[in-house]
């Protein structure tokens, strides 16, 4: 894949639509597994992620049909299980952990290859095998594949999570949904896309309730049914979108979000110096002055989300005063940091705390997404920048933004996508 080159140094203006939430849509196309009829899905966004994912139904005797852009039919009434061991696409993607959950509350059992996603340091499954065990499974990972088996069938359990646990959580939902009983699911994570899938399931004829909440009661059902559903709006995409006019300046109208997932952001960004309007189902946001310092710490929601650590860490680049960034869900999220070193960044890393001492400009430079998130904080550095900045191993950043390229300059931004080094050269120095 190619690089993005960027002439930064330009405010944002107008309006951009957000697209379906990337970590909802992997969770509920994964839980079609678990329908025995048609069900079409919309607002799904157009990234390679998704792709993986309707290649893995594929091969396990779906039938997958594009309606649109944004709509897919799904029909798993023939589906061949309890096998999904596909290594090449597994691999691809840190979604395909929900294979586990669904295969098994289909047939019985599960043999999953083990998943692979973006790199950001140790992502234990141990809470996700502790349900499995809850529900009657014996749980064996060899040969590079988790193998979940229950002899004496599955039952319904009260399962409590030692840590909150977003797959861990959707997981036991999607095994348990079938399991004649209550299944009683503690200390679960409270995030959108966790009420977007039980909301999926209760249309397919699911009884779940809860989610949202610590506690998630599954009350098990015959069969799925068939039906239409619409994924929620993808926030992290929103914020994404809220940070680089908050870096670039200028002022932008987001539109197709839910106001109250982006609370925990906007109140950060509003600390910082950034106006915020909500309007119904879109968000204006603006900034005009200097950018304050702040601290943040990630947490599951309803706190700060760790997907938007690295772009929010732009605006501490170049906020005024010292900020810190303090990272609690995952282990390698800062490897970013030298990369916005090299386009001028003061910043230091100690474990899992950064901390930002803000400069009046970053400068344009050769850069490299070490992951989906990274990668978007790179584009916001480079539009916020002065001179031009080229990104690469942007397929890191396609796996998870739907034409985020062709949205950016629809506001104003300066993105090239090139295809090889000569190219990329010339564009940087026009």
């Amino acid at each position: 894949m190619g690089k993005y080159v960027i002439h930064g140094g330009h405010e944002l203006h107008g309006e951009v639509s957000v697209s379906g939430f990337k970590n909802a849509a992997l969770a509920v196309i994964t839980s079609a597994i678990l329908v025995e009829g048609t069900c079409v899905i919309g607002n799904i966004p157009k990234i390679s992620d998704v792709t993986v994912h309707l290649e893995i139904l594929k091969r396990m005797g779906a039938s997958v049909r594009l309606i649109d852009d944004t709509t897919v039919e799904i029909n798993c009434s023939k589906l061949r299980g309890p096998r999904a061991i596909f290594d090449d696409l597994t691999r691809k993607t840190r979604a395909s952990t929900y294979l586990m959950g669904a295969v098994l509350g289909r047939f019985g059992s599960a043999h999953v290859s083990l998943s692979g996603g973006c790199d950001l340091g140790s992502r234990p499954i141990d809470q996700h095998i502790k349900g499995f065990e809850a529900l009657g499974c014996n749980v064996e990972i060899k040969n590079g594949a988790i193998h979940i088996t229950a002899q004496d069938g599955l039952h319904p359990a009260r399962i409590y999570f030692d840590q909150r646990t977003v797959g861990g959580t959707i997981n036991v939902m999607l095994a348990a949904v079938r399991i004649p009983g209550q299944t009683v699911i503690e200390n679960a994570n409270k995030e959108p896309h966790i009420v977007d899938v039980a909301n999926f399931l209760n249309a397919m004829g699911a009884n779940i309730t809860g989610a949202g909440t610590d506690v998630i009661k599954v009350r098990g059902v015959r069969r799925l049914h068939g039906g239409i559903y619409s994924i929620i709006p993808d926030q992290i995409e929103a914020g994404t979108f809220m940070a680089a006019v908050a870096a670039t300046g200028g002022e932008i109208v987001i539109h197709n979000i839910i106001p109250k997932h982006l609370e925990c952001i906007s109140t950060k960004f509003e600390e910082m110096g950034v106006e915020i309007v909500d309007l119904d189902d879109s968000i204006l946001v603006r900034r005009t002055g200097p950018l304050r310092r702040t601290n943040v710490k990630t947490m599951p929601y309803p706190g700060f989300p760790t997907d938007m650590n690295s772009q929010t860490a732009v605006l501490m680049c170049l906020a005024q005063g010292t900020s810190i960034m303090t990272e609690s869900i995952f282990q390698d999220r800062f490897r970013y940091v030298d990369e916005l070193r090299r386009m001028g960044a003061h910043a230091q890393v100690d474990g899992q705390i950064a901390v930002f001492e803000g400069v009046e400009n970053l400068t344009g430079a050769p850069v490299r997404a070490c992951d989906l998130r990274a990668g978007a904080a790179l584009i916001i550095a480079g539009l916020a920048a002065q001179g031009v900045t080229e990104i690469s191993c942007i397929e890191y950043i396609e796996r998870g933004y739907d034409n985020l390229v062709a949205k950016f300059n629809g506001l104003g931004a300066g993105i090239t996508l090139v295809e090889d080094e000569a190219e990329a050269e010339i564009l940087a120095n026009a």
